[in-house]
């Protein structure tokens, strides 16, 4: 008989590290959205020298909370503060382990004082969902799963449409699109605007750190929204570049969010036991996959905290208790890992490239622009011969000229040091979306987060400091 939960998969499976370096699941996939709709380097481009539309309406869970206890609820599940969430609001939603292990994040939008709406990885939405039929909360919760990865021909339905738009000529399609001069919104704000005869929901919002709006409405108005967005944009003379899946990806490169931590729920007892007998065998917990230089016998080793992540400011003290405030108290007073940026060699990258085309071995493939071979990635950092940090997301910046990564350093890790970067897996896992490959040194040297100066001296102060 199949499993039926993650439990029973790792009770047959006692080496959770082993069991995700080896999945079978394959390449993560952006799903439905083209490929390319230019060309990628043009699309990364036009997000920092003119417009880009990204169509966000198929990748991401969509999670609706309502009810009585709605807010109490996340309030008691995340680490966010919900002291000033207003109506017409989001916040970078986190929530944590028991054990003050991150779980995942997602964006949440307050519509309504018993209504919210949570978008993002599956990781947060399978976590509330078990989080509300665990315990005794008067909420309703509404799942809409991100789009099949592999759909097959068949016809895609999502609750919503999503699309953004940013770059700095994002205000003059916003004006056109409105008949109008736009409200001003402030960042991480929501109001309403008119796209064309429709009336949707925007969020001041810039995923890469260029100025932007967010839209969305019911899937069914989808392709007539497009159709205005493009319009406007003709008629404002505004050079709007529609972004494909391969180069979605890489925006966080420039603006610094992690998008794919492991979630930290392989080990624990007692609500953490429940939950893994709760996830389903084909659940992305069950099915995901690590990839990556790092191979550690414990699989705690890949766990993160906030404030590693940079996420500790968001963090409610004053809540009177929330899942894994006990936990995050005690790591307070620690010298935690600290997220950075890390700038490939290069040289080292053009070495690894090259052999590709010579006999014998090669190192392992560098995908361009995101080599996006695992659900989560780990890869060692090294100076001399320890490990001194974990290379957690990477890809290639046309904007900036360079491979990047994102990912966490020690404390005494300081900004223009230079490490090595251990590129390739030591023993070969049986992941089909790697190839018989050896190993590669990189050097790599600490930059700031974000890396791009927009994003650092503007989007990073508003969502990345401000507590209001």
């Amino acid at each position: 008989m199949a499993n039926s939960s993650l439990s029973e998969i790792l009770g047959e499976n006692p080496d959770p590290v082993g069991l995700l370096r080896n999945s079978r699941v394959g390449v993560y996939v952006y799903p439905v959205v083209a490929a390319e709709f230019a060309n990628w380097r043009s699309e990364q481009a036009a997000w920092r020298n003119s417009a880009v539309l990204f169509d966000q309406s198929h990748h991401m869970d969509e999670l609706i909370v309502e009810g009585p206890d709605a807010e109490k609820f996340l309030a008691h599940h995340g680490i966010n503060s919900f002291a000033n969430f207003g109506l017409n609001r989001a916040k970078h939603f986190v929530p944590v382990t028991p054990n003050g292990h991150v779980i995942g994040d997602h964006i949440i939008f307050r519509e309504r004082d018993d209504k919210f709406i949570l978008v993002g990885r599956a990781p947060t939405s399978n976590w509330l969902m078990f989080c509300a039929a665990y315990g005794k909360w008067n909420v309703r919760l509404k799942h809409d799963p991100r789009s099949p990865s592999r759909p097959e021909g068949e016809r895609v339905l999502r609750t919503h449409y999503r699309y953004q738009i940013q770059g700095p000529d994002a205000p003059k399609i916003f004006e056109k699109m409105n008949g109008g001069p736009i409200p001003e919104i402030k960042f991480f704000h929501v109001d309403w605007i008119k796209v064309g005869s429709k009336k949707v929901q925007a969020l001041r919002h810039g995923m890469s750190g260029a100025p932007g709006l967010e839209i969305w409405g019911p899937y069914e108005d989808k392709a007539y929204i497009l159709s205005v967005i493009l319009e406007s944009a003709k008629e404002a003379g505004v050079d709007l570049v529609r972004c494909g899946s391969r180069a979605y990806s890489t925006n966080t490169l420039e603006s610094g969010w992690i998008p794919s931590p492991l979630p930290g729920i392989y080990t624990g007892d007692g609500m953490l036991a429940e939950y893994r007998k709760w996830l389903g065998a084909d659940s992305y917990e069950a099915t995901g996959a690590i990839g990556g230089s790092f191979v550690s016998n414990n699989i705690e080793d890949y766990y993160v905290n906030p404030f590693e992540l940079g996420y500790d400011f968001y963090i409610g003290w004053k809540k009177d208790d929330f899942v894994g405030k006990a936990a995050l108290e005690q790591m307070k007073g620690r010298k935690n890992r600290k997220k950075v940026t890390f700038e490939w060699n290069r040289e080292d990258v053009l070495k690894v490239i090259a052999s590709g085309f010579e006999d014998g071995l090669p190192y392992k493939w560098i995908d361009f622009p995101q080599p996006n071979y695992a659900s989560t990635s780990a890869d060692m950092v090294m100076k001399g011969d320890k490990m001194v940090g974990m290379s957690m997301f990477n890809g290639y910046s046309f904007n900036e000229r360079c491979m990047l990564s994102l990912g966490v350093v020690d404390q005494d890790v300081e900004e223009g040091d230079v490490l090595t970067l251990i590129w390739g897996e030591p023993d070969g896992s049986r992941k089909t979306s790697i190839e018989p490959h050896r190993q590669a040194e990189i050097r790599v040297r600490v930059a700031p987060t974000p890396y791009a100066r927009e994003a650092r001296e503007n989007y990073a102060d508003s969502w990345r400091k401000r507590k209001d």
